[in-house]
């Protein structure tokens, strides 16, 4: 198959801009994967599809303020500057090793290894400094930081969310939280999970009071998702390496419900992945690891039995996953087209689909 086959025509006006006024008042597109069926409707009816007996599993990765501004050591640019000389955009993707970060590096070609960057607050006063030990093929750098035990609460301090290219807008202080799920737990991420961004603490507690199963992995979001597809057939399509946990109660319920045949509903491409990639490795036990996995058509789900997932880019390696699920390309390409012409909004910050 190529690339190209998982097209589609886009309003850009249906891109979502701002997360909706209320969080989980999203609308919420039902398919059934049987026959395709489609049915209009609002994520804050999710537990009228679920039942007793599913296991919902979510991803609990939380996304780190990895958006920093920095200057080159010597410099005396403040890192919010309007001037646009001296300053660097980096964004964190990945931790690699203890004190050393995978990033994007704007503009690269003036960040060199050996350097050392500077990362002031608003005042200019020093915060954080990182060496740039290597260079990649596709603008990434590899930072390693001076070592602090208070890294983290400086990301807070200076950072910014990192909201994808395609919201074109400066981040602002409701992002701290909306583009966070609220069963964030373990820091790492460079994206949110997005399908959990619809959820609340009151839709948790009413599917768990019916009786659903809840409960979490984790996948860090990195390096991939900001990187777009560039190689024309789905065969040579690779992706980057993103680390997961999956917990014991996790993978003992996972058996369980797999024993007994009753579903499992992932909460996103990112679950879907970490749940998959664990299967076709044989290792359904708690540990911790790493996935490259790329999920097409053809690929038989071992695991997953219901999809929760946001309306993603064309051409984009987390469509082919949901036409791997659904069975069916043409079968996505007409959801999607029915989403266009619903006027439902599009990717991080819009709406959802329920694949069951």
């Amino acid at each position: 198959m190529l690339v190209s086959d998982f097209h589609f025509d886009l309003p850009e006006e249906l891109i979502a801009q701002t997360p909706p006024e209320v969080r989980g008042s999203s609308r919420m597109l039902v398919m059934d994967r049987a026959t395709g069926a489609l049915a209009d409707d609002r994520f804050a009816n999710l537990p009228q599809h679920l039942r007793a007996g599913d296991l919902l599993i979510l991803n609990d990765s939380r996304v780190l303020p990895a958006r920093l501004y920095a200057h080159r050591a010597g410099l005396t640019t403040q890192a919010n500057s309007p001037q646009p000389s001296g300053r660097i955009e980096v964004l964190l993707t990945q931790q690699v090793a203890p004190h050393e970060w995978s990033a994007l590096v704007r503009p690269g070609r003036k960040v060199q290894p050996g350097e050392t960057l500077i990362f002031p607050d608003a005042d200019g006063a020093s915060v954080l400094t990182a060496e740039v030990l290597s260079a990649g093929d596709f603008g990434e750098r590899t930072l390693r930081f001076a070592p602090d035990p208070r890294f983290l609460e400086h990301l807070d301090r200076i950072g910014h969310m990192p909201l994808p290219p395609y919201i074109h807008r400066d981040d602002s202080g409701e992002d701290k939280t909306r583009y966070q799920t609220v069963y964030a737990a373990q820091s790492g991420s460079a994206a949110a999970p997005t399908a959990g961004l619809h959820f609340t603490p009151e839709i948790l507690a009413q599917l768990r009071s019916q009786g659903v199963q809840v409960e979490t992995i984790t996948l860090h979001v990195g390096l991939g998702t900001f990187q777009p597809v560039r190689v024309e057939r789905l065969e040579d399509i690779r992706l980057h390496t993103e680390h997961y946990t999956l917990p014991g109660a996790t993978s003992a319920a996972i058996r369980a419900a797999m024993s007994d045949g009753r579903r499992i509903v992932a909460a996103g491409t990112t679950t879907t992945r970490t749940l998959e990639h664990c299967a076709a490795m044989g290792d359904l036990e708690p540990h911790s690891g790493s996935t490259s996995i790329f999920i097409s058509p053809g690929h038989r789900f071992r695991v997953v039995s219901g999809l929760l997932t946001n309306f993603h880019l064309p051409q984009s390696t987390l469509i082919m996953l949901v036409s791997a699920f659904v069975g069916s390309r043409e079968a996505t390409l007409a959801a999607y087209a029915h989403a266009v012409r619903e006027r439902y909004r599009f990717f991080s910050y819009g709406d959802c689909m329920l694949i069951l």
